[in-house]
């Protein structure tokens, strides 16, 4: 299955029922700093809005509770990967997507047979503290032509201006948080993504 290369990140279905109706076809649900509760509630809902739009949902860090709600995908990062049951996520079926910032993490990721990498951020991010400030184009040309036929997500202070020089340099997919949900009008926002990717 060819994932699209258009790749949104929310922290609330409440985003997913706004934006799956305009034509997203791939999602992330990142949740922090909530209950079990609350996450196990907000995973079931996305999971179920994109269902009923034939979208990809990936659920980020959760791995148990994606697991349990029947979900396809997972994302995790680095730290993350310490402590996931990758057996466990393997056995139920999982997807799973990682996160790259160097040299190390891509060769111990690609150990593991992801089904794409992330690398990031690619431009500087607002959204987290990070030692890493910018990987620049010809870190996402490089990574490409490591991970081969692997999808790569590029992703870290992405806009739709400038989608077009990553998907050039070699990403698959672009992945993006604040471009839309810090826009005045985020249908907006997400209408212009979804034609420059496709």
């Amino acid at each position: 299955m060819t994932l699209d290369r258009f790749y949104p990140i929310f922290d609330h279905s409440d985003w997913l029922r706004r934006m799956l109706p305009l034509g997203v076809r791939l999602v992330q649900l990142r949740i922090k700093d909530q209950s079990q509760k609350a996450v196990d509630e907000q995973i079931a809902a996305s999971r179920d809005l994109c269902r009923r739009h034939g979208a990809v949902l990936v659920v980020n860090d959760h791995w148990q509770s994606a697991i349990d709600a029947g979900c396809d995908w997972v994302h995790l990062g680095q730290e993350d990967l310490d402590e996931a049951d990758l057996k466990a996520i393997r056995k139920a079926g999982l997807k799973l997507g990682v996160s790259t910032h160097d040299d190390d993490e891509l060769e111990r990721v690609l150990c593991i047979a992801p089904d794409y990498v992330a690398l990031g951020p690619v431009y500087p991010t607002i959204l987290k503290k990070m030692k890493w400030h910018q990987q620049g184009l010809p870190r996402v040309t490089e990574w490409k032509r490591r991970v081969g036929e692997l999808p790569l997500v590029g992703i870290g202070g992405m806009s739709v201006e400038r989608a077009p020089g990553v998907l050039e340099a070699g990403a698959d997919i672009v992945s993006v948080v604040t471009d839309i949900t810090l826009n005045p009008d985020p249908e907006a926002r997400v209408r212009e993504w979804i034609e420059v990717t496709r």
